[in-house]
């Protein structure tokens, strides 16, 4: 798919086929894609929980208020920060929203849909999550994708406002 597609064609998808499973291969493919991400200083601050098994999918649901997508959706990812001492403070979340917007464009580009639910900064979310994945800090959930074959295919919400912009020429 060329680029251009890939990025009009991303929706939050809300409702999966159930019954098309999320293959190891496409999950490699979505990780890589998020480890090429860009980062502070290079320093790749996270880390990847990659989950296909049902109990799980669904306790994400039953744990994050706007995560009821598991219940259909045949795999997600969690993304986890890593503050890193030395490193500026505060950019480890910026790279890891990189990462999740590359996870969910190899998504699309897989023929997959994918929905952003945010974990971080919410403190009664990521309490839920350190516990269900065994976190520790300075760890930190920062999301979790909801992943697999759309069942829906929303109207596009987004589009190029040229009030939006300032150029300086």
């Amino acid at each position: 798919m060329k680029f251009d597609d890939v990025l009009k064609k991303r929706r939050s998808i809300r409702a999966y086929d159930s019954t098309k499973p999320v293959t190891r291969e496409q999950m490699d493919k979505m990780l890589e894609a998020a480890m090429l991400a860009p980062s502070a200083c290079n320093s790749r601050p996270w880390e990847f929980i990659a989950i296909t098994k049902r109990e799980i999918l669904d306790e994400i649901a039953r744990i994050h208020p706007y995560a009821q997508m598991c219940n259909s959706a045949t795999a997600a990812i969690v993304v986890v920060g890593i503050p890193q001492e030395g490193m500026p403070e505060g950019y480890w979340s910026q790279d890891c929203g990189a990462a999740t917007q590359a996870i969910l464009l190899s998504a699309v580009d897989q023929g997959l849909g994918g929905c952003w639910c945010g974990v971080y900064p919410r403190e009664e979310r990521m309490k839920e999550f350190y516990e269900l994945f065994k976190i520790e800090k300075p760890k930190v959930p920062f999301c979790v994708i909801a992943i697999g074959t759309p069942s829906e295919d929303p109207a596009p919400r987004g589009f190029f406002e040229e009030t939006k912009v300032t150029y300086i020429d």
